[in-house]
């Protein structure tokens, strides 16, 4: 399958070599609940094969930053309410809720992943894939997270990466490294600078 060979093309498994074990919706929720902040560097390749990287920031409930590289001219933060797709190029603003985006499972410390999510198999034991979708809105799109198996993590997961996808089946690919969990991070990480005429910083 497509989603798979994403995952094997960005070597979405930690380096660290481990065992392969059986995980339950129920860790993958007991991971999630622990994690009130992320940080780390990631890599996106679009449906087209544009690759572009950045670094992240995770601040639960709602926020989540994509701090392009410079030249990409594109800035995604959600606020705490707002999903926000900040283009400079041409000084384009877009927005959508947050519970209308694939994102929500991991901004929401409280969502039952069990009313959304399922655990789906893996072409490799070293990795435990959750997809998430609202059978209630298909148009949300679905986002498959991808965990590696690390005894020394929050529940013994790693989060790596995950794939969305949107209605039309269109996926996008982000691949995680050098992350860190639960350092302080301020609200103001996430503000952002409003392009257009007549509208004020975020």
């Amino acid at each position: 399958m497509r989603l798979f060979a994403s995952f094997a093309a960005l070597a979405l498994v930690a380096i660290i070599p481990t065992l392969s074990q059986a995980t339950s919706l129920n860790d993958v929720q007991a991971h999630l609940k622990t994690v009130s902040t992320m940080t780390a560097h990631f890599v996106q390749i679009d449906r087209n094969g544009k690759t572009l990287s950045g670094e992240l920031k995770l601040k639960r409930p709602g926020h989540i930053r994509f701090e392009y590289q410079k030249d990409a001219g594109i800035l995604v933060v959600a606020d705490g309410k707002t999903l926000n797709f900040i283009d400079y190029r041409v000084n384009q603003v877009s927005k959508w809720p947050i519970g209308k985006s694939p994102l929500a499972i991991l901004l929401d410390p409280n969502r039952d992943l069990s009313s959304v999510a399922k655990v789906v198999p893996s072409n490799d034991s070293r990795l435990t894939l959750v997809e998430a979708r609202d059978a209630k809105h298909p148009e949300f799109g679905t986002i498959t997270l991808a965990f590696a198996h690390n005894a020394s993590a929050p529940a013994g997961l790693s989060l790596q990466g995950w794939v969305t996808a949107d209605s039309q089946g269109n996926q996008t690919v982000i691949r995680l490294s050098d992350t860190h969990l639960n350092a302080s991070l301020s609200d103001e990480a996430f503000s952002w600078r409003d392009p257009r005429p007549n509208n004020q910083g975020h």
